[in-house]
């Protein structure tokens, strides 16, 4: 785990609330019509990565989904989230790591990520991601990967971001996943600024 980024990340949280952070959501819309899409079994193991203290979980959970696990670099995130929840909490599987390195205890059926990935910048970090997720994904599971896109910011909370074409994050993964939707997406933030994303989901094949 990189300490700088988790210090970094710390601090963000420490000194702002979700609700204030350019990448707030209250309903992460485009999320969750591409998980719906996959038409997962309730029983489906889900990982939503990068989430800290995004809004996603308590959705997921309302529409009957009972094995979720939130991964974020930052422990104060997840303190949010869990404070939020309250005694839902417990039903979730909280891990404070980096997902670039972080080692996956158990496959999923579904690895979500809006917004984490393109905080990777070193080929290293990248390459780290990718094997992670290759092999935390079952075969015929599948991925909701977002970033920003080239139409999009290269900075966000201050750090520098990898953009990613509909056709770039579909190379990184083609190996072992199918491309089965990309769409562009404006991000509207708190502030009324405009943000555009590249939202794409996969199956392992």
């Amino acid at each position: 785990m990189s300490t700088a980024s988790k210090s970094h990340w710390e601090k963000v949280y420490e000194s702002k609330k979700y609700e204030e952070a350019t990448w707030y959501q209250e309903k992460p819309e485009t999320s969750l019509e591409m998980i719906a899409a996959l038409d997962l079994p309730l029983i489906a193991r889900i990982i939503d990565v990068g989430g800290g203290d995004s809004n996603l979980v308590d959705y997921l959970m309302e529409e009957g989904y009972r094995d979720i696990s939130v991964l974020d670099i930052s422990e104060k995130a997840l303190d949010h989230a869990r404070d939020r929840l309250g005694v839902k909490a417990e039903q979730i599987s909280w891990i404070a790591a980096d997902a670039a390195s972080f080692e996956p205890e158990k496959m999923y059926h579904l690895w979500h990520d809006r917004a984490a990935f393109h905080f990777l910048t070193e080929k290293e970090q990248v390459e780290g991601y990718i094997k992670n997720l290759e092999r935390a994904v079952k075969r015929g599971g599948f991925v909701v990967l977002a970033t920003f896109s080239e139409n999009g910011p290269t900075k966000c909370s201050g750090r520098e971001i990898r953009q990613y074409s509909k056709e770039e994050l579909s190379a990184l993964l083609q190996e072992k996943f199918e491309t089965l939707e990309c769409r562009n997406v404006d991000h509207i933030t708190p502030s009324g600024g405009k943000q555009n994303f590249t939202f794409c989901s996969f199956r392992k094949k």
